[in-house]
């Protein structure tokens, strides 16, 4: 490493302020609990989860007696550009906790992951974030069509959006958003909430399906 000559020292020291001024001010830590704009309440399509690989390894969501359709992926803090996520190192859920979650969240692990990973942003104790993911999904209703449909379905995003609406009064097409699996099978929808759990539109990163059509997988 290179020394710098006795003789510059003075220069830098007069330099230093200006090039402090110059410096651009740190934005604010953007994975403190509690500092996020709104939610995203993603709900997975099950059967099209418990059709690929890892379904088939999934023995609480995919090999039971119970048949899913629409289940809790989770509920995600976000900002309207971006995400904070696994803002805290505190404990995960206790089992009573995750026993009154599991017929909305079929799986322990994901469970304690969406805890870790964005529970832990909501400023909330474990119990109330999974409380209010209890109270959130059993308030919203889903469209008769896509209860327990026992055959597939061919179904275009925008018809997914618009029974979503008509189905939960005060949601619009803007506030629930369609994914899908490799641009051809229905993965999850998202619904945006505010913090007081009330709808509002989704910010452009949430994503949404580009296909015209796509397939709905048969409860299985």
């Amino acid at each position: 490493m290179k020394r710098v000559p006795a003789i510059l020292f003075p220069l830098l020291f007069a330099l230093a302020p200006a090039c402090a001024q110059q410096q651009p001010r740190r934005a604010s830590p953007r994975n403190a609990p509690g500092q996020f704009d709104y939610y995203v309440l993603s709900l997975s399509w099950s059967p099209e989860h418990c059709a690929g690989p890892a379904g088939a390894r999934d023995r609480f969501q995919c090999a039971g007696e119970r048949k899913y359709g629409f289940i809790v992926h989770g509920l995600w803090p976000q900002f309207e550009k971006g995400w904070p996520e696994s803002c805290t190192t505190d404990p995960p859920p206790d089992r009573a906790t995750v026993d009154q979650t599991l017929p909305i969240m079929p799986s322990p692990g994901l469970i304690r992951h969406e805890w870790s990973k964005h529970g832990t942003c909501s400023g909330l104790s474990s119990r109330d974030y999974f409380a209010r993911i209890r109270s959130t999904f059993s308030a919203l209703k889903i469209p008769p069509d896509y209860q327990q449909p026992l055959k597939q379905l061919t179904v275009k995003p925008i018809d997914i959006k618009r029974k979503f609406v008509a189905a939960n009064p005060g949601h619009t097409e803007q506030s629930v958003r369609v994914q899908c699996s490799g641009g051809r099978f229905l993965s999850e929808v998202r619904v945006c909430l505010d913090k007081d759990m009330k709808p509002r539109p989704c910010a452009r990163d949430v994503g949404d399906c580009r296909s015209q059509s796509i397939i709905m997988q048969p409860v299985r």
